[in-house]
């Protein structure tokens, strides 16, 4: 499996959140995309996951042009954002067998249950999402990503409002998911995290791309001064 980006470009009015962005992420691996707030980070991962189309540009899957409405595309990712995409007022296992339902699973349930003690929360199954706090929610919108087993998976911030145990049942999940077939595109500010976890290494400032690397050959402290050095892009 790869998965590329050629060109992309994504507006919000006259600002250039993504401009003219080349990508490519190859199977069997994690690609960590740091960046300032503002540098487009957000807008690729959305792009690139098909949740919007770009303004130009095209995003392939396995040479395919991908199109975020197709149920071929959308059964084969999964995107965790800042949304969790939860409702509130129904139990965690109402919604992950509600997402499980319209995702045509058979056994909606076992799938639910094994996604919740993947991310270390099977003990939220009979709590109202209402109740949870912010770091729950995002534990459980991981759970509620993985039920169908996506190919690609999308994560944004996910580190976010997690506790420590949180934050390392997130890391070995995503190190599960390295694995032939499958791909990672992870987005943080959590340096030290993204970089124990990635293959790849994007920095993105101001929508344009200033580094494309192995991770072996990033280290933390040279990636801060990319987010306000001023040098041309890569």
């Amino acid at each position: 499996m790869t998965l590329a980006a050629r060109n992309l470009v994504c507006s919000y009015g006259p600002t250039r959140a993504v401009d003219g962005v080349d990508l490519e992420v190859a199977d069997d691996s994690i690609l960590a995309v740091f960046g300032p707030n503002g540098a487009g980070k957000t807008t690729l991962l959305k792009a690139l996951s098909g949740e919007r189309t770009p303004d130009e540009g095209v995003v392939v899957a396995d040479g395919k042009a991908i199109r975020g409405s197709d149920p071929e595309w959308r059964c084969r990712v999964g995107l965790v954002s800042h949304r969790t995409g939860l409702y509130m007022k129904l139990t965690v296992m109402e919604n992950l067998l509600f997402f499980g339902v319209l995702h045509g699973l058979a056994k909606a349930a076992l799938a639910a249950e094994e996604a919740l003690a993947a991310v270390g929360a099977p003990e939220l199954a009979r709590h109202r999402a209402e109740v949870l706090s912010h770091g729950q929610r995002q534990r459980v919108a991981l759970a509620r990503t993985l039920l169908h087993d996506p190919d690609i998976l999308f994560l944004d911030e996910p580190f976010s409002g997690l506790d420590p145990n949180g934050a390392e049942a997130l890391e070995a999940v995503l190190r599960e998911r390295r694995s032939p077939g499958r791909i990672v595109v992870l987005v943080t500010h959590d340096l030290r995290r993204g970089l124990r976890l990635a293959d790849r290494v994007v920095v993105l400032r101001r929508g344009r791309k200033v580094l494309d690397d192995d991770r072996a050959e990033c280290e933390a402290e040279a990636l801060v001064g990319l987010f306000t050095d001023s040098g041309s892009p890569a």
